[in-house]
């Protein structure tokens, strides 16, 4: 986990390059990179000042005695969350791979639901 002042550093560093920048659609991306990085500094400050605030399971850290299944489903929630972080850094070829593969994932019957899902899910993220 990233705390606030590397999240802070990151911000700082698109900041940088907007003010090098000298193509507009550069300087937009690292606006919008400085301004994602900037959320989530804020987002894990607001964690880290309201965490007596906040509901914990039976322990601060995982357990010892986690299945297989739940270190799996961790590391997917873990590898999912990072993927919409990034997302919009991503090229638009990769974005539609794993949007494709995504909806694969289940159910055939539920493909269109699944889509139309992910797809509000994504457009709210960014």
């Amino acid at each position: 986990m990233f705390t606030p002042e590397q999240f802070r550093a990151k911000a700082a560093e698109y900041a940088e390059r907007v003010k090098g920048s000298t193509i507009a659609d550069e300087t937009r991306e690292f606006q919008a990179l400085e301004k994602r990085f900037t959320a989530l500094a804020d987002n894990e400050q607001w964690l880290a000042d309201n965490y007596d605030k906040t509901v914990h399971g039976p322990e601060d850290h995982p357990s010892a005695d986690l299945t297989i299944a739940d270190n799996e489903d961790l590391m997917l929630r873990c590898l999912g969350t990072a993927v919409v972080i990034q997302w919009g850094t991503l090229p638009t070829k990769l974005q539609r791979e794993l949007f494709d593969n995504a909806t694969a994932v289940g159910e055939l019957s539920e493909t269109a639901a699944r889509r139309g899902m992910i797809a509000r899910f994504l457009h709210k993220q960014h």
